[in-house]
């Protein structure tokens, strides 16, 4: 199968443009969406097992943007920034990004990068932090995120959530998988995060 990639940035889209949130009407105002396309080869990941869980637990306002990339998986380049040497066999096999535009993804943009995040169930991701300013948007609920010298807490599905320039954050999954929409802007676009903590790890 084909994979249309402007149906995939109409849907990104679409979903962001449901959000009565200032930072992220901020965000879509800011973004030129008249993107030219990147040619890149497909790149699944062992994460996209997770895909098929995670339809069935996004709300159907996310359900449009989940339901694609479950379809079309097998026709899109995935990434993963880390390696087992970093993190273990685990994370490294429930672990994957998507970028749908900025330096790398399949369209073109220098400003701003965005894309989606699944992490499967009972996985740590560690404290990290990097330049870009972030905002993350789960589609599925139920992960506990942290932020700064914070405890963890969970975040249900559609809630914002901002890290701005260097702040440390981590997330950790229960027994459902993660996926997550982020825009990375005003900061270096394809940056290795600097982690800060223990070493991700699952969780028994």
């Amino acid at each position: 199968m084909t994979t249309n990639f402007d149906e995939l940035l109409e849907r990104f889209r679409s979903y962001l443009s449901t959000f009565d949130d200032g930072l992220v009407r901020d965000a879509v105002a800011r973004i030129g969406w008249d993107m030219p396309p990147r040619r890149l080869e497909p790149h699944p990941l062992a994460c996209l097992r997770q895909l098929d869980r995670i339809v069935e637990l996004a709300p159907t306002g996310a359900r449009p943007l989940a339901g694609l990339l479950a379809e079309r998986r097998a026709g899109l380049r995935w990434g993963q920034t880390y390696s087992a040497a970093d993190f273990g066999k685990e994370f490294i096999d429930n672990y994957g990004w998507l970028e749908v535009f900025g330096t790398r993804g399949h369209f073109i943009n220098d400003e701003v990068a965005a894309g989606l995040l699944i992490l499967g169930p009972d996985i740590v991701y560690p404290d990290h932090h990097h330049v870009a300013e972030e905002i993350y948007i789960p589609l599925t609920g139920g992960t506990e995120w942290r932020m700064g010298e914070s405890d963890f807490r969970v975040r249900e599905a559609g809630e914002v959530i901002h890290h701005a320039s260097n702040v440390n954050h981590a997330m950790r999954t229960g027994k459902e998988p993660l996926l997550a929409l982020y825009i990375w802007r005003g900061g270096p676009l394809a940056q290795k995060s600097d982690i800060t903590g223990t070493v991700a790890q699952g969780r028994g």
